[in-house]
């Protein structure tokens, strides 16, 4: 009976052992440790509160200062056949220039040029750039009301470029292109700023589109197909088709 209970008594004896090293291997932590860390995390929450609290706080920066004390000019050159226009639109053209955009313009006789500065009144440093793209579009050939858009809304180009540039045309066959993209009447051309919501001036060769960026895609690719001889009706399904599906994904 005594040989029997002998082996049982062993691996309990064993058991208990291997049981208490595991134990004896636990480390412990102390109790200093644990409230150093504790000291550590309250100072550095306490150095985030006194950061963000003590956040430095600025003006805003006056125009002036933005301009960095000089006035800045820009000139817009005026072709000749253009003078007259300039001439019957001014009032439109100075009164937004001045009034919106709190900026100084005049038209100088000696250079022929339209010239736009700031001034001590001017806020925004923007207001050149737009100023100075507002007068290039009217030179351009654009309607004053048309031009006035670029003051108003953001996100508004001007590109321009020439028939010859998509296909090296001459004489009549150049002709023919220009007639293609004006239409009868100018439909077609009316046709494409419909559908494209974008302003399009043909002066001579030059091809001038005011719009914004994706709209301006539209129209230059439906312009360069009727360049390259497609017929009217293909290019007013493919633009209808474009249109449709930007309509629908915004």
């Amino acid at each position: 009976m005594d040989t029997d209970n002998n082996p049982t008594t062993e691996v309990a004896a064993t058991t208990i052992d291997s049981e208490d090293t595991t134990e004896a291997f636990v480390k412990v932590k102390s109790k200093k440790t644990s409230k150093r860390k504790r000291e550590m995390d309250g100072v550095d929450m306490e150095a985030e509160d006194s950061v963000a609290c003590k956040r430095p706080q600025f003006p805003p920066i006056s125009g002036d200062k933005l301009k960095g004390g000089s006035d800045e000019m820009r000139k817009v050159a005026v072709p000749a056949h253009r003078y007259t226009p300039l001439k019957e639109n001014w009032l439109k053209i100075f009164t937004p220039i001045v009034e919106n955009l709190q900026l100084q313009v005049r038209f100088n006789l000696k250079t022929r040029n339209v010239e736009i500065k700031t001034c001590k009144d001017t806020q925004d440093i923007g207001s050149l750039t737009r100023a100075a793209d507002f007068v290039r579009a009217f030179v351009l050939g654009f309607q004053v009301e048309d031009a006035l858009a670029l003051i108003r809304l953001d996100e508004l180009f001007l590109e321009t470029f020439d028939v010859t540039d998509v296909k090296p045309l001459k004489g009549d066959h150049l002709s023919r292109a220009i007639g293609r993209i004006a239409g009868k009447g100018g439909k077609t051309k009316f046709t494409i700023e419909n559908v494209t919501k974008t302003r399009i001036v043909l002066a001579d060769s030059k091809v001038h589109i005011l719009g914004s960026f994706q709209n301006i895609k539209m129209a230059r690719t439906a312009i360069c197909n009727l360049i390259l001889g497609s017929p009217p009706s293909k290019v007013y399904g493919n633009i209808r088709v474009v249109a449709s599906r930007t309509a629908e994904r915004f």
